[in-house]
């Protein structure tokens, strides 16, 4: 696989990753008062995610400024 690839597929493994954390953060607090790292949980998919998804977001332009086409940009 190609690095773009790469970095789609992580991107789809860490929205898996948040959504899972958010669904056990409200699960948590259902039950009470949760403790701080799973409120926390979400943070560290969601910062990486912004990383991943601003990277596949200037993937197009970048290609467009070079005058071709980027490897691995599916339109």
């Amino acid at each position: 696989m190609n690095w773009n690839t790469w970095i789609r597929q992580i991107h789809r493994w860490l929205s898996i990753a948040f959504t899972v954390a958010v669904i056990a953060n409200f699960v948590a607090m259902g039950l009470g008062e949760p403790p701080a790292w799973v409120v926390y949980s979400p943070l560290l998919p969601l910062f990486l995610l912004l990383f991943t998804g601003l990277y596949m977001f200037a993937l197009p332009y970048v290609a467009k400024r070079q005058g071709g086409r980027a490897a691995g940009v599916i339109k």
